[in-house]
């Protein structure tokens, strides 16, 4: 039995936070041309962090009556979580990999949360996170397991559904699932012609391997820039959620997302971290594939460091 259907995305649309809500989408003709099909672009990081992640971080905390609580993150969610915990004075404590991005670190700290760098990736700090949640009988949150960071990201789905021209290909990022699985639910739903393309990067690809095996993959390291979708112990519900939604997978490699942000700066005007480029990059790699076809991806993030803004921009 599904965990997840279109009555919840539906009545998340009217609970969660109107900043997070209606992100632009059209089409960009420009980048379009250079690709070679229809290019609709749905924009995620026009909102106080950048990120997707803002819509089930805020129906998560909507729905729950801790006063305090924990999670792992070196991503957007850790900033989603600390966006909406502050916002009810939720006390948060978000642990990271000590590898993990200074900006998002940073940001995470001034949204009031405590962070704790451990490990050396997100999966390792996930696992000391868990401890210290038992051990201080704290609610351990987690992206993609908890059903309201699927419901809301679901919410993308419902609004990419009202585009006025039928979508032939949608390509979604793919991290521990929150983001296919939400927006995949709807559409199959409400749109099931178009073809729900997963994109993940050829350094990290444990959940497409484990979709492909039909059995648990994980790996002991990951290597991409993408850190956002990098992930290398897939979470079983999240594959679980996947089945009879995913209709393809696309690995993609670091030149081509760095090329795919270099485009998405030039021809659109925006700063997108690597995870948010990995649609465009799946184009650049399968130009025939997706000829004069019409298609959507999803920009889900844009929180890079000033470095790396001069290092891949």
């Amino acid at each position: 039995m599904k965990r997840l259907n279109v009555q919840d995305i539906e009545n998340a649309a009217k609970i969660i936070d109107a900043v997070f809500l209606n992100s632009p989408q059209y089409v960009n003709e420009p980048l379009g041309d250079v690709l070679g099909c229809r290019t609709i672009l749905k924009i995620e990081t026009q909102n106080p962090i950048r990120s997707f992640k803002g819509r089930g971080a805020d129906l998560l905390c909507t729905n729950t009556n801790e006063k305090e609580l924990v999670c792992a993150s070196a991503r957007n969610f850790g900033q989603a979580i600390a966006y909406a915990c502050r916002k009810r004075k939720i006390a948060l404590t978000i642990f990271a990999a000590e590898t993990a991005n200074s900006f998002k670190i940073e940001r995470m700290k001034s949204l009031d949360a405590k962070v704790v760098l451990a490990g050396e990736d997100f999966d390792a700090a996930k696992i000391e996170a868990r401890k210290f949640a038992e051990k201080s009988n704290l609610r351990f949150v987690e992206d993609c397991l908890d059903i309201e960071t699927v419901i809301g990201a679901g919410t993308i789905g419902l609004e990419l559904s009202t585009f006025p021209e039928p979508i032939d290909y949608l390509l979604i990022p793919l991290g521990n699932g929150a983001l296919f699985n939400g927006i995949a639910t709807y559409f199959k739903a409400k749109n099931p012609k178009t073809k729900l393309i997963a994109i993940q990067a050829a350094g990290a690809p444990a959940m497409l391997d484990s979709w492909r095996k039909k059995r648990l993959v994980s790996y002991e390291k990951i290597a991409t820039i993408a850190d956002g979708i990098g992930v290398r112990l897939p979470v079983q519900q999240a594959l679980q959620d996947m089945e009879n939604l995913i209709d393809d997978g696309i690995l993609v490699t670091e030149n081509s997302i760095i090329e795919a942000m270099q485009l998405l700066h030039q021809y659109a005007g925006l700063i997108v971290e690597p995870s948010g480029a990995v649609g465009v990059a799946a184009l650049i790699e399968n130009r025939a594939r997706f000829a004069d076809k019409i298609v959507t991806t999803i920009i889900c993030g844009g929180n890079l460091t000033s470095e790396q803004m001069k290092t891949w921009l």
